[in-house]
């Protein structure tokens, strides 16, 4: 017999579809830890953050166990900005002098704060972190095309501890990108870098990039030569090839370390795109790049 639905039970209907799709991705990564690195747009527009925000917080109730990794280098510039100091950029890198220093650990730590807010108004139990707690993140101070920047750094050491605690304490960590060198001076860190270092520490089965790109294309010109999957492999040739430039080459290379660290899927997303995370995370075809570590059929 032949059975008509209503409008309204057709929609009930289609989302019982979806649940039902992400069904196996969430019995798949129950438990596994998921490093989100935060930055870009959606950081500065009220309505993503909060999409973002409500993401990562749907992801801990379904059983992962995400880690936040936050930037916030607009905020920090305008910070800078506001006390007087021009921003200056060396191969992409902040010059950070102490002054600058102290300003971005002030800005860090507020966008910190501020997330931690928003995930416990979603009633999940949130610690804001940086760096320099628990000696987290250990540095050596980092050079840009041989050039002294100040106090950039680079991670040399990770001692997850401190995360592992919260994790097995059921609160979502937020770390901050500052770290220490061995004299206990105060560093800055790119916040890719600090996630693709955390990641691989921790082990992650997922590191995702949150930016202001679909994700990786062999000509970025050319829409229709967008990657779904990539090999680490393959993602390294392009870069050998030259294909890969400007502001991804670092973005991409983060990628390949955390893969051939031990990270499993290593995620590239736009996050000017609402819910881009459960896209790509519990539908079959995903929304941005996913890299991985040799071609196989396995799912996300």
């Amino acid at each position: 017999m032949e059975t008509h639905l209503s409008r309204e039970q057709s929609e009930a209907q289609r989302k019982a579809s979806v649940l039902i799709e992400a069904l196996p991705y969430i019995q798949k990564f129950n438990r596994k830890i998921v490093v989100i690195k935060y930055g870009g747009s959606a950081m500065n527009n009220e309505e993503l953050q909060r999409n973002v925000i409500k993401d990562v917080t749907l992801l801990k109730l379904v059983g992962f166990k995400p880690i936040i990794v936050h930037g916030g280098g607009k905020a920090i510039s305008k910070w800078v900005a506001k006390s007087g100091k021009e921003a200056q950029f060396i191969g992409g890198l902040r010059v950070t002098d102490k002054e600058t220093m102290e300003i971005a650990e002030m800005v860090l730590g507020k966008v910190n704060k501020d997330l931690v807010r928003m995930v416990e108004e979603l009633g999940v139990k949130a610690v804001g972190i940086s760096g320099k707690d628990g000696k987290l993140l250990t540095v050596t101070k980092k050079y840009a095309d041989g050039q002294d920047i100040g106090y950039v750094g680079e991670v040399c050491r990770v001692r997850p501890k401190i995360l592992y605690d919260l994790l097995d304490n059921d609160y979502l960590p937020i770390v901050a990108p500052i770290g220490m060198d061995d004299n206990y001076d105060t560093y800055n860190i790119n916040a890719d870098e600090a996630a693709s270092a955390i990641a691989r520490s921790v082990k992650a089965d997922k590191l995702v990039y949150l930016t202001d790109i679909a994700g990786l294309y062999r000509d970025i010109n050319d829409p229709s030569s967008f990657i779904n999957r990539i090999t680490i492999a393959e993602a390294e040739q392009l870069i050998a090839d030259g294909l890969i430039g400007g502001g991804m080459l670092p973005k991409l290379t983060n990628c390949t370390q955390a893969v051939r660290g031990g990270v499993h899927r290593v995620h590239i997303l736009d996050g000017r795109i609402p819910h881009s995370m459960l896209l790509e995370f519990f539908t079959e075809k995903g929304i941005g790049t996913m890299f991985h570590l040799k071609s196989d059929t396995d799912m996300q």
